[in-house]
């Protein structure tokens, strides 16, 4: 369900960006759409597992910000900087975990599978810090060197299997730290 939920406003978006006819009219009925279903992503969210998710609510602030500044001024611009500035948030938040409590976000996220030493976790927090940034890198390249509807396709599909290839390639590094698992299986 959580990965329903993720996806939800990105794929809102991305079918709202093809309903008009007309381009121009699409970036701003797939902003409206977005602002509307980030905060539904929230609200669901919180319905399921009585906790608000916090990066729901960072990507819900930024969307509504940018979206809004999107729709006043009738420029897809600010809209298209959303996942850049999400990515960078989220690169700063791994970044600022290596310094503030005894566990950064790497080991948080992924502690229970996991008995790293604490450099190997550095590490791995660094990856994401440097993932995260790159992410932003490549949105700012797609946005500015191709057309919108490329983008919001790249935007969805493009940096979904990019985290695919992220995760797969960090769990193969940690994979040698693994916590064996209790068989709960009758013989």
């Amino acid at each position: 369900m959580k990965f329903f939920l993720d996806f939800l406003p990105g794929l809102a978006f991305l079918v709202a960006l093809f309903i008009p006819e007309n381009r121009q009219e699409g970036i701003y009925l797939a902003t409206k759409v977005l602002i509307a279903t980030s905060f539904l992503q929230i609200f669901l969210g919180w319905l399921i597992t009585r906790k608000i998710e916090k990066q729901y609510v960072v990507i819900f602030l930024v969307v509504l910000v940018l979206g809004s500044a999107t729709l006043m001024l009738k420029d897809a611009r600010f809209i298209k900087w959303k996942p850049t500035i999400v990515f960078w948030i989220f690169s700063l938040a791994f970044l600022a975990s290596d310094f503030i409590g005894s566990r950064n976000l790497s080991e948080r996220l992924m502690g229970q599978l996991f008995n790293a030493p604490q450099a190997v976790w550095r590490q791995a927090n660094l990856s994401f810090v440097a993932f995260f940034l790159l992410c932003g890198a490549i949105n700012l390249l797609v946005a500015w060197n191709f057309s919108t509807e490329t983008w919001a396709v790249f935007k969805l599909f493009g940096f979904l299997l990019l985290n695919i290839v992220y995760l797969v390639g960090l769990v193969m590094f940690l994979s040698r730290y693994a916590i064996e698992q209790p068989q709960t299986g009758k013989e």
